[in-house]
């Protein structure tokens, strides 16, 4: 199982099984197969909103095969919002957008938490509103 930490390091060292583990868990997931199904579907939807730069250091936090996953993006056609993020992930993988919120916060809350606080909070800047909630975090209004 994954160990926590504080929330602002990074949690080197943890393996993809560990990671699956961790958001089989908080995902509730009956099997580590449903986790890695889900887990690479929102990694690879993620990918599609990131910058090249954002990807690869994200990426290097995670273990090789979730790396690989969010790599693993084909282009979108623009930015999402979070509940766009949500939405278009139901669409892609055919559930309700109440179901492809549960799997989008059982992931990012545990990639959230292997990256750091630092670097989700820079990511979270880069992205359109509405991702904070979806890494668990609280959605701040940005000044005008």
């Amino acid at each position: 199982m994954l160990a926590l930490r504080e929330p602002s390091s990074p949690q080197a060292g943890v393996t993809f099984h560990q990671m699956l583990e961790r958001i089989r868990y908080e995902g509730a997931y009956p099997t580590l197969q449903r986790a890695e199904d889900v887990t690479r579907t929102v990694l690879q939807a993620l990918g599609r909103q990131l910058s090249a730069e954002a990807r690869a250091e994200l990426a290097a936090c995670l273990p090789a095969d979730a790396a690989s996953a969010l790599a693993d993006h084909q282009p979108h056609s623009g930015p999402l919002t979070g509940w766009g993020f949500v939405k278009d992930l139901a669409t892609r993988t055919d559930t309700a957008p109440a179901v492809a919120r549960w799997d989008t916060g059982a992931v990012l809350s545990v990639v959230g938490r292997l990256a750091g606080e630092a670097l989700i909070t820079r990511i979270i800047e880069q992205l359109p509103e509405g991702y904070a909630l979806l890494f668990g975090r609280a959605e701040l209004v940005r000044a005008a």
